[in-house]
């Protein structure tokens, strides 16, 4: 199958209200260029160095959303261009890319990085932390951000039930927050579920998934 029948063949599955962010991390600008001519705007990188060289080589008209981990003495680097940033863990990092949006005269997205797996090595925040962070004073005073949703990662593991129960954790935290809603907290978006489970995701919520290997095939990280 090529990069456009796998994009194809999974769009043609996914309910209305599901966006699919095709995760590039890895991959050529050939290849994404294929899901782009294939339609597909929407792309996900886990490095900044790699989605600022991706996005100055690309059609300008593509989302560019960060999906690992970051660090905050990288946020300038992708502060002009990024579309969302979901692993959104801790309130330092809200506020550097609340620093760096101003800078360039933009209103950022983020999604709150909500840790639903039991493995040790997930970043994230307790459910609880969020609900503070949100009602905080200094939460209020970030003008320059807008955190739309929650982002979850659940355990790499073959247990479906175990898989189920920390996606189901993540959209009743989002239930929780919403009646928080504040003029820079407007939660619309659930972002869980990639190749391996996002169908379960979505039976769980999920409005937002995470797709790599199911459309561009392995990843080769020599």
């Amino acid at each position: 199958m090529s990069i456009q029948e796998n994009l194809n063949q999974i769009k043609s599955e996914l309910p209305s209200q599901v966006t699919l962010v095709a995760v590039s991390k890895t991959k050529p600008v050939s290849a994404i260029m294929e899901a782009y001519d294939a339609g597909q705007r929407i792309f996900g990188e886990n490095k900044i160095q790699e989605m600022v060289e991706k996005y100055e080589q690309m059609p300008k008209d593509i989302e560019w959303h960060m999906i690992g981990h970051v660090q905050r003495n990288k946020v300038k680097y992708m502060a002009p261009f990024v579309s969302l940033i979901h692993g959104v863990d801790n309130f330092k990092l809200l506020k550097e890319i609340n620093k760096e949006a101003k800078k360039n005269n933009r209103i950022i997205n983020c999604l709150l990085q909500i840790k639903i797996a039991e493995e040790e090595s997930k970043f994230g925040m307790a459910s609880n932390e969020a609900s503070e962070i949100i009602q905080s004073k200094p939460f209020s005073e970030l003008k320059n951000i807008n955190v739309v949703g929650l982002m979850g990662m659940a355990t790499f593991t073959e247990n479906e039930q175990q898989i189920q129960k920390e996606f189901k954790l993540l959209k009743n935290t989002f239930d929780n927050l919403k009646s928080l809603e504040t003029f820079n907290f407007k939660p619309t978006i659930i972002s869980m579920g990639m190749s391996g489970d996002y169908k379960l995701a979505i039976d769980c919520g999920s409005t937002m998934i995470r797709v790599g290997s199911s459309i561009f095939g392995e990843r080769n990280y020599n």
